[in-house]
């Protein structure tokens, strides 16, 4: 690829579309999507969809063309409702990866915009600053202590310090110092870098062209549907051959091939019942649109199992910094040593960058600028060094030519600062009282100090080489958001414990977690306590322990180890890129969207658009909701196929002929219509119950079908069973010549009985009324409903009924059937009665 010159501006969008057009996107393998023919040949290939074919050529070779072209297009309309709801999760899942696709700055048109990455093209202006993973190779235009981590291409831990390109020295080494590569990480510093190599071609690129991705592993819950599904399918074949043998023996005066036919339609009337293929369906629809969800209200899901998971979550840890606070640091008291405010103050901003980005910094650039003190007083000498700040070091300096004279100014943790200042011991007593009395308060403190070497060469190397005058102390606060003592004790009853892991001083951090209602807020454990205790002890420790202060990024890996070994399921937020191995560890990775880097994000399950802890909360509950109703869902499909499933098998066995059975394959099809948006769509829109945030967190190794769901779902369907069949054969040995009446108010039955199903089965706890209140404005359940009841009229009041073998009811059997529907179903609220008035 050739070099391209780029103007300080950038390119121009036209520019840019026409490079894309010739360099193709910035990504290592385009995107195959799968085609239209191979979507409806995938849902084709079911055992149902295969059935269901069967079942329609049979009746073309049965001489019942007309029966035959319903099936079909019945099989149609099924598989239309799953191509178009496979349509609809994809066009979700593809604008939930576009929202999480890594983003970068780029100069276009003389501005500073923000593109995805896959849009990059060669001699872009990327900006580039620390955390940064950098998405393409470019060559160092501008840089500013630009240091790289490019383990990844070269296996070497040491970061690179890179160099602009005029100021580059010929080498033979093939790694550029001059040039950043695609996959490493900006470990430190700012850096302009023009795009010179993009995709495949890039270093990165050419490691990875023959690899191929891996498949994806079913997650557990998918696991469970599918193993329900072969269990289910195996039933149905062993059952398949007992109602052919038994069709095949009460027909012995039908030809020896009528017999054969007759006898496996019966078979795959109760095969079809017997396969509920809607779970794989429920699994997709439920988490894509859960997913979905979650992105309105902020929270951008980038792996579907999450939304599942976070259902689950036990133990929630979180930074206090602009999660639990609001981010918006201000200076809210100041100690100065020796009574000098304006001192202290003028040594505290020339301490801070000159641009600004720590909030802290922000906070005390914006004390100075009350006080008189302006950025181009501060700032309008000369920078001649400074100190990086590092986790080890906690502190850091920077080395001005202020006013003629040399001065290093340094700030950082108090603990640390003393330790390079020269005190008197009264001093150091009256500094740490005081540092004691402004933690107590909830403030952050860091301490100031300064030196005046008289030449250059006197400047210390390293900062902890210096001899500090102590200044004096700055207490800042972080308040903490309005809504977070509420979202507190949400949690706590919900038996979430949420723990706060944080930077800051422990004495402070104590503060905060008062204020909004923390459990156990004066039990903390502090980094220099992490690194003498084993990893036994801490698994003990973490038990009733809500603060770790002073912490690192890596003993963040440590604290949700210890708490996954007690058995928790835990959600970790983080926003560094020494995050991400904590943030990959946890059940759940939450990274900050707003001030998050692009790798702890790439690591998260979960990225938080608002940096909010409100959203956290809501997400745990939207996880439980979805939960909840995808259990529903299956408990539903379950409840619905008994009926449909008993049928196709008792009325064989009791010698019901061919022409009289209660379900043909048609009537099947004709309820899984009914079936599929019910439960994709209906009890996927269901709200949360009321008590959701009331129960404790459940056990993750509990199975979806468990054995109190599986009872209520058997004693449902055998109750609608008993209604729909005991009228149907009840009306049948009252006039055995018109079946079509029996087979009418049955079926009508367990049609109206569905809608009341949806109701009873919205909520475990809460009754139907007040399910269907909460849904009351809902739409889409209007149209279903309304769907369904239209249906019936047009089944039973106009020509159709003649095809499908029904026959018009009356208005009283109408109401007959409405009201036994109704009683099939409405029994289980008094057995919600009971358990409310038992607890």
């Amino acid at each position: 690829m050739k070099e391209f010159r780029t103007n300080p501006t950038g390119l121009t969008t036209k520019e840019a579309l026409q490079r894309q057009e010739q360099f193709g996107k910035n990504e290592l393998t385009p995107q195959k999507k799968d085609s239209f023919f191979h979507k409806v040949l995938h849902i084709i290939c079911e055992p149902m969809f295969l059935l269901l074919l069967v079942a329609a050529g049979i009746y073309f070779i049965l001489g019942e063309p007309q029966d035959g072209a319903i099936m079909l297009i019945f099989v149609l309309g099924i598989i239309s409702i799953d191509v178009i709801q496979e349509w609809k999760t994809d066009k979700t899942l593809s604008a939930l990866k576009d929202l999480s696709a890594p983003h970068v700055k780029v100069i276009r048109d003389g501005n500073e915009v923000t593109i995805a990455s896959v849009d990059l093209v060669p001699g872009d202006l990327m900006m580039i600053y620390e955390g940064v993973k950098i998405p393409a190779d470019g060559i160092v235009i501008k840089c500013s202590a630009l240091c790289v981590d490019e383990s990844s291409l070269t296996g070497e831990a040491e970061g690179v310090w890179k160099i602009t390109t005029e100021n580059v020295e010929p080498s033979t080494d093939y790694w550029r110092k001059d040039y950043c590569y695609a996959g490493t990480l900006a470990i430190q510093g700012t850096a302009t870098i023009q795009v010179d190599k993009i995709g495949a071609t890039t270093e990165y690129g050419k490691i990875g062209a023959n690899v191929a991705s891996a498949p994806d592993e079913p997650t557990p819950l998918q696991k469970q549907t599918g193993s329900l599904v072969k269990l289910c399918a195996g039933i149905a074949a062993v059952l398949f051959a007992l109602v052919g043998v038994a069709t095949y023996i009460n027909i012995p005066d039908h030809a020896f091939g009528d017999r054969i036919i007759e006898s496996i339609l019966a078979g795959i009337t109760l095969a079809m019942a017997m396969i509920p293929e809607e779970f794989p369906v429920i699994l997709t629809v439920f988490l894509s649109m859960g997913a979905w969800r979650l992105a309105k209200k902020q929270s951008l899901v980038r792996k579907l199992p999450a939304v599942e998971t976070l259902g689950a979550v036990s133990v929630l840890c979180v930074d206090k910094t602009g999660t639990i606070t609001m981010n918006q640091m201000t200076v809210q008291d100041t100690w100065a040593n020796g009574g000098d405010t304006n001192h202290l103050s003028e040594i505290m901003g020339l301490a801070c960058e000159t641009d600004a980005y720590d909030p802290m910094e922000k906070a005390m650039l914006v004390h100075c600028e009350k006080l008189g003190l302006t950025k181009d007083h501060l700032f309008g000498g000369k920078l001649i060094t400074e100190y990086a700040f590092s986790n080890e070091l906690k502190m850091m300096g920077r080395i001005w030519l202020h006013d003629d004279e040399i001065i290093v100014a340094a700030k950082g943790s108090p603990e640390r600062i003393l330790t390079i200042c020269a005190l008197s011991a009264d001093e150091r007593t009256n500094a740490e009282d005081k540092i004691r009395e402004m933690s107590e308060q909830g403030l952050r403190v860091i301490a100031v100090g300064f030196m005046n070497p008289k030449t250059e060469s006197e400047i210390p190397e390293k900062i902890s080489d210096c001899s500090l005058t102590l200044c004096g102390l700055v207490g800042l606060a972080d308040p903490p958001r309005e809504s977070v003592k509420n979202d507190i004790a949400l949690c706590n009853k919900a038996g979430i414990r949420v723990v706060m892991i944080t930077g800051d001083n422990g004495i402070t951090a104590a503060s905060i977690a008062q204020k909004i209602g923390m459990l156990n807020a004066d039990h903390i454990i502090t980094g220099d306590m992490l690194n003498e205790m084993t990893d036994e002890e801490l698994c003990e420790k973490v038990k009733d322990v809500s603060i770790f202060s002073r912490v690192v990024p890596e003993h963040k890996m440590r604290i949700v180890k210890a708490f996954k070994q007690n058995g928790e399921i835990v959600a970790m937020t983080g926003d560094g890129v020494n995050d991400a191995p904590a943030l990959k560890y946890a059940d759940i990775g939450i990274a900050m969207g707003k001030r998050g880097s692009e790798v702890s994000r790439e690591a998260a399950d979960l990225i938080l658009m608002d940096d909010n802890f409100s959203t956290i909360v809501y997400t745990v509950k939207d996880g439980r909701r979805v939960y909840d109703n995808i259990r529903k869902a299956v408990g539903y499909v379950f409840t619905i196929h008994i009926p449909i499933a008993f049928a196709a098998l008792l009325a064989p066995m009791l010698g019901v002929g061919p022409a009289s059975l209660f379900l043909l394959p048609l009537h099947v099809v004709l309820l899984e219509l009914v079936i599929d948006p019910t439960c994709s769509i209906v009890l996927e829109r269901q709200p949360a119950e009321t008590d959701i945030m009331d129960r404790k967190p459940r056990n993750p190794k509990e199975k979806l079908l468990n054995a109190s769901v599986l009872l209520k779902s058997i004693t449902q369907g055998l109750a609608l069973f008993a209604a729909s069949f005991g009228t149907y054969y009840y009306l049948l040995e009252q006039n055995p010549e018109n079946a079509a009446l029996a087979r009418t108010m049955g079926f009508a039955i367990i049609m109206l009985a569905n809608l009341f199903l949806v109701q009873v089965n919205s909520s475990d706890h809460d009754f139907a009324y007040q399910s269907f209140k909460r849904l009351v404005k809902d739409k889409v359940m209007w149209t279903v409903n309304i769907g369904t009841i239209a249906g019936l009229i047009v089944i039973l009041y106009t020509p159709v009924n003649s095809f499908l073998k029904f026959t018009p009811l009356s208005l009283s059997q109408l109401f007959t059937a409405l009201g036994i529907a109704a009683i099939s179903i409405l029994w289980y609220e008094v057995v919600k009665l009971i358990k409310k008035l038992n607890k």
